[in-house]
């Protein structure tokens, strides 16, 4: 994941992209916009989308209704929009699992996650940290890495549910390792930190909202950030490269899309609105909150970065043979 692709000398691109088509959607929206959240309330795609939905309202007038639609690893909510009128009144937030769904459910949807629906804007990037139960008898990242290669299988990992950012991360941390864990699925984030706080498993890789609290309480610890360079809100945090394990960059995201068939220019009038809303300085300290880079894409830089984010969830999924459930 090259992140370094975005946020730097993007700016004029998209000021030049909107004003190159304002005449064309200067007659929308004339009615309230839908933003669907295929998730539950509470969580990084309802936040994010609120915190960034509420300052385009702001910055522009619309009226945006947002709606949780959430089940099944996003595809609930994804289908709807999915299936919605072409008319620039749909959008969607979706997280990264929406890059593993069109490999781990092939053959088994009732729609193509990719030909349905059009990348609008990169939102923004949150890179996930590793962490371990302190029943662990390890103080480091490369102690961590010996005993697991020491007590193959012996170890269990948690996430969020099959497909997950954090269960994605996680394999790919395995493969570049060569250590070998049990994963245990969780409808969520939350009953995964209980058990790994409980030593009912011993390692958990989230997001900084999800884990850094319980780090500074002392409840777990935190080995290594699975990002290039260092968290600002956690500044002492290492990253996997700097404590000596692989040169990895696993995170998940958030994403704005539509339903396939939308005029562009009014894909290219919210890409540029999401720029501008993400740019302020009130959002980006929400964002740092949060962990989340801010980004703001153009629809057509959303889209190579989905699609290089299929293709390694892929890999991923096909080596080592993850089935859903």
């Amino acid at each position: 994941m090259n992140r370094r692709l975005f946020g730097l000398g993007m700016g004029a691109g998209l000021f030049d992209l909107y004003f190159s088509t304002e005449s064309v959607a200067a007659n929308w929206p004339t009615r309230p916009i839908r933003w669907i959240v295929p998730y539950a309330p509470g969580g990084l795609s309802d936040t994010s989308t609120r915190i960034v939905v509420q300052k385009m309202i702001e910055l522009t007038g619309w009226t945006i209704v947002i709606e949780n639609k959430p089940g099944a690893n996003g595809l609930i909510g994804s289908e709807y929009v999915a299936r919605a009128a072409p008319d620039g009144y749909t959008f969607l937030n979706v997280l990264a699992a929406h890059a593993v769904n069109p490999t781990l459910y092939a053959g088994t949807l009732n729609f193509d996650p990719l030909k349905s629906l059009a990348p609008v804007s990169l939102v923004g990037v949150t890179p996930l940290i590793l962490s371990i139960s302190k029943g662990l008898p390890v103080k480091d990242l490369k102690e961590f890495i010996a005993y697991a290669k020491a007590n193959p299988g012996k170890l269990s990992f948690g996430s969020s549910g099959i497909g997950a950012a954090a269960h994605m991360a996680t394999e790919q941390f395995k493969i570049a390792t060569g250590i070998d864990m049990v994963h245990v699925p969780y409808k969520g984030s939350g009953p995964a930190l209980q058990d790994l706080m409980s030593n009912n498993i011993q390692v958990l890789i989230d997001t900084p909202p999800t884990l850094l609290p319980q780090v500074r309480s002392n409840n777990i610890k935190a080995l290594a950030l699975m990002s290039p360079r260092r968290l600002a809100s956690a500044p002492d945090l290492p990253t996997l490269a700097e404590a000596g394990g692989p040169d990895l960059d696993c995170a998940t995201w958030s994403m704005f899309l539509t339903t396939t068939g939308v005029p562009k220019e009014i894909m290219n009038r919210v890409a540029y609105e999401t720029k501008r809303a993400v740019s302020s300085p009130d959002i980006q300290a929400r964002f740092e909150q949060l962990g989340l880079e801010p980004i703001g894409s153009t629809p057509e830089e959303a889209s190579k970065f989905l699609k290089a984010e299929v293709a390694k969830m892929a890999v991923i999924i096909q080596s080592k043979n993850i089935k859903p459930e």
